[in-house]
């Protein structure tokens, strides 16, 4: 399976992204990570990495329920900025309304949707479809 060289972690609960980092780790599936607890925040540094030309993340796990600017507000400034390379956009989040699942699917930047909690096989078989797409 193909390695993640950097993945980006937006979300603002700290043992959901405890718990991922150290699947992703203890999988060997990425070592590297950038931390957001907001969108804003994600924007923010994200817009900087690409506007200097610095390494994008390969991937990035969104939630969607966040303070200051949530997943949503940050996937509509996000496709607004053109970068280098395609990033991957998992949304990772707690709401199971089908209408957040069909929200998502309307963005060609999301490649898919999961409920949380994130199991072991969900994000091995996340980065299987990382992995085929790229």
């Amino acid at each position: 399976m193909k390695k993640i060289d950097l993945a980006c972690i937006i979300d603002d609960d700290n043992i959901f992204i405890y718990g991922v980092r150290k699947v992703m780790e203890l999988a060997e599936i990425c070592n590297n990570f950038l931390i957001y607890k907001n969108g804003q925040e994600a924007l923010d540094a994200l817009t900087s990495i690409i506007s200097s030309n610095n390494k994008l993340p390969d991937i990035i796990l969104l939630d969607l329920n966040m303070p200051v600017l949530d997943g949503w507000q940050f996937l509509d400034e996000f496709i607004k900025i053109p970068a280098s390379k395609r990033i991957t956009i998992y949304i990772v989040s707690s709401s199971v309304d089908p209408e957040d699942v069909l929200r998502a699917k309307s963005y060609e930047i999301v490649s898919n949707y999961v409920v949380k909690p994130i199991t072991m096989k969900k994000l091995e078989e996340l980065m299987r479809d990382f992995a085929e797409s790229n």
